[in-house]
C-alpha cells in the first residue's frame, strides 16, 4: 500500500455514509478495526478516528462528525462477525469509555504473536516478517482531532487495518499448527469481557511522590499546590498536563521555592511559559509555603504469606514461560496471578474457569506451588 499510489479510504462523515457502512459491515464475516485518539494533545482524550477494513475496502469513520455511533455498536457486539484488532486492549477501553460499546468475537494479532513466542509483536514487526512491508512511523504522534484530515493522515491511519485480515489468517494457521489456538481464543474472550479502565485512585495526586526521600515535607506541600495549579491550567487550555509542565520541572520548582519571576525563570521555564502561566505557578508556590504540611502515609504492606505465594507463583511462571519460549504473562496473565494469590484457600479450578486451557495445562502445578508456599509459611511460624 504505497502512499503515493494507494486509493484513499472511504471517509465516513455523514449520517447516510454511516448507515451504509453499518450495512456493509453487518454483512461481513470479519472486519479489521483500529482507533486513533488524541491523548497527546487534549486534556481529556477521546476517540477521533475509527478505521475499518474489509477484503474489498478501507474506511475511516470521523466520530467527531456524529452525535452517536449506535449503529456501529451492533457490529462490535455481534458474535457472528469477527473483529480483528492489533493490541486491542487500549482500543476497547476507549470505545467502551466514549460509546459504551460491548464486544464479542475478536482476534488480536498482537496477542496471537505473543502466544506464538514473538518477543517483538508490534504491527510493524509482524508486517515486515509476514509480508516484507515497512511502515513509517511519521505520523505516530499526530493530533487526530485536527480537521480537515489530510490525504497523508488518512492513508497512514488505514495502514493499521489494511493488512490485518491477511495477517490474522497466517497467525491463526500457525496457532492451530502449534496447538495454541484454544489458548488464543481464551485470551480473546477475556479481552472482550474485561472491564473499562480502572477507577481513578481517590488518593491525592501528590501522594505518588509521598515516599520520595529527596523531598522534604515543605517541598512536598509546595508540589501539591503546583500539581493542582497545573491541572487547572491544563483543563483550561485543553492540553495534557505534562505539556504544561512535566513532573521533573514541578519538582525542581518545589525545591527552589521561587518567590519572584526571575527566580522562577531560573528553574528553566521558557519565556512563553513565564508569560502564559508564570504568575499562577508563583501563586501556587506561595500557597505551598504558607499551608500546613502534608502528612505522608505509607500504604499497608502485604503480609508475609501473600508475598510468599506471589514469589513462588511468579518463579514458577517465569520457568514455565522460559520452557515455552514466551513472555511470563502468556503463561499466566496478571489478573489470574493476583486472583490466585489473593485467594489462598480458593478453588484453583473456580478461579481459572475463564481459562480452561491454562487450567488443564497448569492447574495441578499451580495448586502444588500454592500448597508448597503455604506449608513453607507454616514451617516458619514459631511453635506455640
Amino acid at each position: 500500500m504505497d502512499s503515493a499510489t494507494a486509493d484513499l479510504p472511504q471517509l465516513v462523515e455523514t449520517e447516510t455514509a454511516l448507515a451504509e457502512l453499518a450495512h456493509v459491515l453487518g454483512r461481513q464475516a470479519r472486519v479489521s478495526v483500529d482507533t486513533e485518539s488524541n491523548s497527546l494533545h487534549a486534556y481529556r482524550e477521546r476517540v477521533c478516528l475509527i478505521q475499518f477494513s474489509t477484503l474489498e475496502q478501507d474506511y475511516v469513520v470521523d466520530p467527531l462528525a456524529f452525535g452517536n455511533l449506535k449503529s456501529l455498536g451492533a457490529i462490535f457486539s455481534e458474535p457472528r462477525i469477527e473483529k480483528i484488532f492489533h493490541a486491542s486492549e487500549y482500543d476497547l477501553i476507549c470505545l467502551r469509555r466514549d460509546y459504551g460499546f460491548s464486544f464479542s468475537n475478536i482476534f488480536d494479532t498482537m496477542q496471537a504473536g505473543r502466544i506464538l513466542g514473538r518477543k517483538q509483536a508490534g504491527l510493524d514487526r509482524l508486517l515486515e516478517e509476514k509480508f516484507g512491508i515497512t511502515i513509517s512511523k511519521r505520523f505516530q504522534k499526530a493530533d487526530w482531532g485536527v480537521r480537515p484530515l489530510s490525504r497523508d493522515l488518512l492513508l497512514y491511519a488505514v495502514l493499521d487495518t489494511h493488512y490485518l485480515i491477511a495477517l490474522r489468517d497466517l497467525l491463526k494457521t500457525e496457532l492451530q499448527q502449534r496447538g495454541l489456538w484454544e489458548l488464543a481464543q481464551e485470551d480473546f474472550r477475556m479481552a472482550c469481557n474485561a472491564g473499562g479502565p480502572k477507577p481513578k485512585s481517590q488518593a491525592p495526586s501528590w501522594s505518588r511522590f509521598g515516599m520520595r526521600r529527596d523531598l522534604s515535607a515543605r517541598e512536598l506541600t509546595v508540589l501539591k499546590e503546583l500539581l493542582a495549579s497545573r491541572e487547572d491550567i491544563a483543563q483550561r487550555l485543553d492540553r495534557p498536563p505534562f505539556k504544561v509542565l512535566d513532573d521533573e520541572r514541578l519538582i525542581e520548582i518545589a525545591r527552589a521555592g521561587p518567590s519572584t519571576p526571575q527566580e522562577l525563570a531560573e528553574t528553566g521555564l521558557s519565556s512563553r511559559q513565564m508569560e502564559s502561566w508564570g504568575g499562577e505557578v508563583l501563586e501556587a508556590v506561595r500557597r505551598g509555603m504558607e499551608s500546613s504540611l502534608v502528612e505522608r502515609t505509607r500504604p499497608p504492606a502485604p503480609d508475609g504469606a501473600y508475598l510468599r505465594r506471589l514469589d513462588k507463583l511468579k518463579e514458577w511462571r517465569k520457568k514455565t514461560a522460559a520452557a515455552m519460549e514466551v513472555e511470563s504473562d502468556v503463561v499466566l496473565p496478571r489478573s489470574l496471578l493476583l486472583a490466585l494469590i489473593e485467594n489462598p484457600s480458593g478453588d484453583v479450578a473456580a478461579i481459572m474457569q475463564s481459562s480452561p486451557w491454562r487450567l488443564q495445562q497448569f492447574g495441578d502445578q499451580i495448586s502444588q506451588v500454592l500448597q508448597a508456599a503455604g506449608r513453607r509459611g507454616q514451617s516458619l511460624c514459631p511453635s506455640s
